[in-house]
């Protein structure tokens, strides 16, 4: 592995454990604002990585699919689950539902943010439209990387991909992932007791179905990304 692979892998590893701190905060945030401060008196609504690492989600899992040969096009991981006390909304399902929500809704915004960040790189120099296409193309030339351009080229569409991925896979209705918080909102009781005991299938289905699922959704909004980049 060569020393750029290697520092390549530290900017994904970086930018993922932001990603799901900006995702627990975002929780943790709305959850506040809707009356529950459960996770504000633990000090979760911040940026500090340091208030919403999980051992194992946040730092052992993506460290090694990044290093264990195991990690394909995305990586994934998470974060300690945001503590909610429900009987503090106003509006349980409607409240819970917008605090579910504004997880996967945070890292489409630090998504938007990136593709901003990127257009504006594009537009400032043709040193930082060459760079931009560089990572998207896969191509690089070596005099690029010691251009200053590169190496945030490089991080914003980090950012972007990782963003769009995590929102996508933490919308899979499967438990205990906030799309599946979402549809149990809304299931009658009976509904609700089965997909509940869902535990090992959940599991199963995120295994054998999770991958190729966010995939679907994922590889044509990168294209329509990758596509306007080029184009601009």
């Amino acid at each position: 592995m060569s020393q750029q692979e290697i520092l390549l892998k530290i900017f994904e590893f970086v930018i993922l454990v932001f990603s799901l701190s900006l995702h627990e905060a975002a929780h943790a945030w709305m959850a506040s604002r809707l009356g529950d401060q459960t996770a504000r008196m633990m000090g979760r609504v911040t940026l500090n990585p340091l208030r919403h690492i999980d051992p194992v989600g946040t730092v052992i899992l993506p460290l090694i699919m990044l290093f264990g040969g195991a990690y394909g096009r995305f990586l994934v991981g998470w974060a300690k689950p945001t503590p909610v006390t429900t009987r503090n909304f106003k509006n349980i399902r409607r409240d819970d539902t917008l605090v579910t929500l504004a997880g996967p809704c945070s890292n489409l915004l630090a998504a938007l943010v990136a593709f901003i960040a990127l257009v504006i790189l594009t537009k400032v120099s043709p040193v930082g439209m060459m760079a931009v296409r560089s990572v998207i193309v896969g191509v690089i030339d070596p005099e690029m990387m010691s251009s200053a351009a590169f190496p945030m080229a490089v991080i914003f569409y980090l950012t972007l991909v990782l963003n769009i991925f995590l929102a996508v896979f933490n919308l899979l209705p499967l438990p205990p992932l906030d799309g599946a918080q979402i549809v149990r909102n809304f299931l009658p009781y009976n509904a609700l007791r089965i997909y509940d005991k869902m535990g090992l299938i959940s599991l199963l289905l995120m295994l054998i179905i999770g991958a190729p699922l966010v995939n679907f959704f994922v590889s044509p909004a990168l294209g329509i990304v990758n596509a306007i980049l080029l184009a601009v």
